[in-house]
């Protein structure tokens, strides 16, 4: 284990949070907010430590998956425990606990919260949540990547750890074009977002905040009511921006190099809007003819907002789809295991998996005929390779043990069990509100400090896609 090498990253990611606390300290100048003492200190902590971690001496440069997989986890845990900070300094959220909980959510998009009123944070405190999802929609190092490269050979195995989904790849011959190039998009998407709320007359504010949120697919609201009390036409916007982010960035990459045709030939970005288009069509159908809206325009609305709030992970509601009807219900939490697109600042298992089970099973199903039969999965026109199914079939294991130890450990709270097993699903994929007393009316605060800690590590486990949280816990990891 590469050890110097690894503490040099976790320094420059050190440092690199230091900057992104300039934002909130920003915001506490213009509202005049005592709050901004405590991003402060922290922003100055993080940076005169970061740049001391500079000087570690690294003799051995050379950099491989394991070490990969162990600097990307704590590159995360180190993140949430400096964000969460700020938090307990300033008083806003007391207990530490509690503050890692909200930071945790915050980076890993998830959207979860222990807080009972959002709208009695300062405007300090609601920007950097906010912020949190922005920073950990794309990752922060394929930022650290983009704009400080590292060397040794590190790139592509901290890239693979982090970036959602089966696979990474190159767009360009370079690692760190490729990263520019993502973060040119990311930052892109999200300014074109801002531009649209306010032409619909949205205040700045909230605009940037949901814009944040939005982008990062995380879904922490400014307000009780989430994004229930904004124009529908605001909130229309909004939804369509959380579908765009569910997209596989590669295809605004095809696009920018005028290749619209391939683009839309994408096999996974297919099945993701026909999905969306389904899930839609059948709850609108459900809750109009259940009485929950008077017109099929209203029931269209909502169930559009929630399908993409859901699908992208992003959380954000505009109803309290607990009191829908059970069919409803049990769509929205389907579309908490399939997610987004791969590569996008979608959670959830994510479509490309779903696509690549479901054809390795189909072919399985026919040898089962057919014995002597040559069958290969393709997908996106090209046949896979056996270890890209195999791949697949690690996580899908790797996630049901992580899912069902948890819903084991979760229940000693002795919620009910949908709220139990909706709890679980809806950290471990990054969605953030379930169902029950954590549903979009509710929040996480009753649970136990079990239940936090055990939920805390599914948000990272999550976001992380799962292998780089368990890796920790091997005692191969830690051998010479």
């Amino acid at each position: 284990m590469n050890y110097p090498m690894i503490f040099y990253i976790l320094s420059r990611v050190l440092q690199l949070q230091g900057v992104f606390m300039a934002l909130p300290c920003v915001t506490a100048l213009i509202y005049r907010e005592h709050q901004g003492v405590a991003y402060l200190i922290v922003m100055v902590g993080s940076l005169v430590l970061g740049t001391l971690g500079r000087y570690i001496k690294r003799d051995n440069q050379s950099f491989y998956a394991r070490e990969g997989f162990v600097t990307v986890a704590f590159a995360w845990i180190l993140m949430s425990l400096v964000g969460a900070l700020p938090f307990v300094i300033s008083g806003e959220i007391k207990s530490f606990v509690d503050a890692l909980f909200e930071s945790i959510s915050g980076f890993t998009t998830t959207g979860a919260s222990i807080l009972t009123d959002v709208e009695a944070m300062s405007k300090t405190g609601l920007i950097w949540r906010s912020f949190t999802h922005w920073i950990g929609g794309m990752g922060v190092l394929v930022f650290l990547l983009a704009f400080l490269p590292m060397t040794g050979g590190s790139d592509m195995y901290l890239m693979r750890a982090e970036s959602p989904g089966p696979s990474v790849g190159k767009l360009v011959p370079r690692m760190r074009s490729t990263a520019q190039i993502l973060y040119g998009i990311y930052i892109f998407v999200t300014v074109a977002e801002i531009g649209t709320l306010l032409i619909l007359g949205m205040k700045p504010f909230d605009s940037l905040a949901l814009s944040f949120a939005t982008a990062g697919t995380g879904g922490f609201g400014i307000l009780n009511s989430s994004v229930g009390a904004y124009t529908m036409g605001q909130q229309t916007a909004i939804t369509i921006f959380m579908i765009l982010f569910g997209v596989n960035f590669n295809v605004y990459f095809l696009f920018l190099m005028k290749k619209p045709k391939q683009a839309l030939k994408c096999e996974e970005l297919r099945y993701y809007l026909i999905i969306i288009v389904v899930a839609i069509t059948v709850i609108t159908a459900n809750i109009y003819n259940s009485g929950h809206y008077s017109t099929v325009r209203d029931a269209l609305h909502h169930s559009a907002f929630q399908v993409g709030s859901i699908m992208t992970t992003t959380g954000f509601s505009t109803a309290d789809f607990n009191v829908w009807p059970t069919f409803s219900q049990a769509v929205l939490v389907l579309l908490m295991f399939i997610g987004a697109c791969a590569g996008s600042t979608g959670g959830g298992m994510k479509v490309s998996r779903w696509v690549l089970l479901f054809k390795s099973c189909r072919n399985e199903l026919g040898r089962s005929v057919h014995p002597r039969s040559v069958r290969r999965v393709h997908f996106e026109g090209r046949p896979m390779e056996k270890s890209m199914i195999h791949s697949v079939e690690r996580f899908v294991v790797a996630y049901l043990l992580v899912f069902v130890t948890s819903i084991i450990l979760v229940s000693l709270d002795n919620l009910s069990f949908t709220e139990t097993f909706t709890s679980v699903a809806a950290t471990l994929n990054n969605i953030g509100p379930g169902l029950g007393v954590v549903g979009p009316a509710g929040n996480y605060s009753s649970l136990s400090i079990l239940s936090k800690s055990v939920l805390m590590f599914d948000m990272l486990a999550g976001r992380l896609e799962i292998l780089p949280m368990l890796v920790l816990l091997l005692r191969g990891t830690w051998k010479k």
